[in-house]
């Protein structure tokens, strides 16, 4: 009977931390699978906003983790979510209408091509309404126009050290 007891929770033991693995989903565009703990290191895959990964050991900011068809490499915390992405549904009442029904990360894509275009018909209408003076709306358009590209936002992170560049 001790024995039995003494195998069956060696047997515990040794499933818990399959049963008990750590998930996390990648959110930010531009993740990559690194070989080592650093920016600067190989990348062994590209992992899309939304990948499942199971994290095989932590290591401070740096997770390792392996990806659903089995690579293992290291990713930055802070690019990914100890939650898994929720769809969005919105309505075709809604400020972005009936195309948004699919998830967050389209909902991200329509917001940038609504700030490229500037504002949409009804906020147009709602400026005009309130009297808003041209001169704010044109201001307000510049502002929207604006861009920021991947490789500028890369720069200033790594020239400021914040984030996967921090020592």
């Amino acid at each position: 009977m001790k024995k039995t007891t003494v195998a069956l929770l060696l047997l515990a033991l040794a499933a818990a931390p399959a049963l008990g693995a750590e998930k996390r989903w990648v959110v930010s565009e531009g993740t990559a699978l690194k070989a080592e703990q650093s920016v600067t290191a190989a990348s062994v895959a590209e992992l899309p906003v939304g990948a499942e990964l199971t994290v095989v050991e932590g290591a401070g900011r740096w997770l390792k983790v392996r990806s659903a068809n089995g690579k293992e490499g290291w990713v930055y915390a802070g690019r990914v979510s100890d939650t898994a992405p929720v769809a969005e549904v919105g309505g075709g009442d809604g400020l972005f209408g009936d195309s948004m029904q699919k998830s967050q990360i389209n909902t991200a894509k329509a917001d940038s091509a609504r700030s490229i275009r500037g504002l949409s018909p009804e906020v147009a209408q709602y400026a005009k309404q309130r009297g808003t003076p041209e001169s704010l709306k044109k201001e307000l358009d510049k502002i929207l126009s604006r861009k920021v590209s991947d490789k500028e936002v890369r720069t200033f992170l790594k020239e400021g050290k914040i984030g996967e560049y921090a020592q």
